[in-house]
């Protein structure tokens, strides 16, 4: 009984990990590439300038900075566009890593 669990196991494991199939009108299964590396899909309440969720509002700052908000979000962030928020005091990218 043991071995059965851990064989289930895996294979459930096993088809976990593979690529992702959908049967097409021939019942022939088609596999389909799983791209981990494309960047997650944000809310439309999220600036799509930024990683993660920055909101969209009239100004956001950093929390834990001495911006006045109303808005505010914690780092790091990435910078995907244009900063502007000016999250991203030093240019390098990557905001309210401070």
């Amino acid at each position: 009984m043991g071995r059965f669990a851990s064989l289930t196991s895996g294979f459930i494991l096993a088809v976990a990990l593979c690529a992702a199939t959908t049967a097409g009108a021939s019942g022939v299964a088609t596999a389909h590439e799983m791209d981990f590396d494309a960047p997650l899909r944000q809310s439309s309440d999220c600036d799509s300038n930024y990683s993660g969720c920055v909101p969209v509002a009239s100004d956001v700052d950093c929390a834990g900075g001495s911006g006045n908000g109303p808005e505010y979000v914690a780092g790091p962030i990435t910078v995907l566009g244009d900063d502007i928020y000016e999250l991203d005091r030093d240019g390098d990218g990557t905001a309210c890593d401070s």
